[in-house]
């Protein structure tokens, strides 16, 4: 999509620098995704570990806790976590097809 929406020329005429620097922001934008959809559930789990939610349900802990908070509470540091992560992992894995000579992942 960033190479539809964004970088609107073909990949080819990009520098490989470039494109590894979409590859980072593409794998970034995804960890953040990922962040915030798991992060209510990892919330619960975490919770649940706590002695004064110890025994209780997820419908009970999210009672208590409050739903916002749950989506809330902590996600800017797991953003930052996950996003660097996922981004990391994306870049390392298309440096090293581009070290083999088989170019970037995504784009036409």
């Amino acid at each position: 999509m960033l190479y539809t929406h964004v970088f609107t020329e073909p990949k080819s005429s990009y520098s490989k620098t470039t494109q590894l620097g979409v590859t980072f922001a593409a794998g970034y934008l995804a960890g953040i995704l990922c962040a915030i959809v798991s992060h209510p559930g990892d919330s619960i789990v975490s919770l649940m570990a706590k002695p004064e939610y110890r025994g209780k349900s997820a419908r009970e802990i999210t009672k208590d806790f409050g739903v916002w908070n749950l989506c809330t509470k902590g996600l800017a540091p797991r953003i930052v976590m996950i996003g660097t992560l996922a981004a990391l992992q994306w870049w390392i894995y298309d440096s090293f097809k581009t070290m083999m000579g088989m170019g970037t992942t995504g784009g036409k």
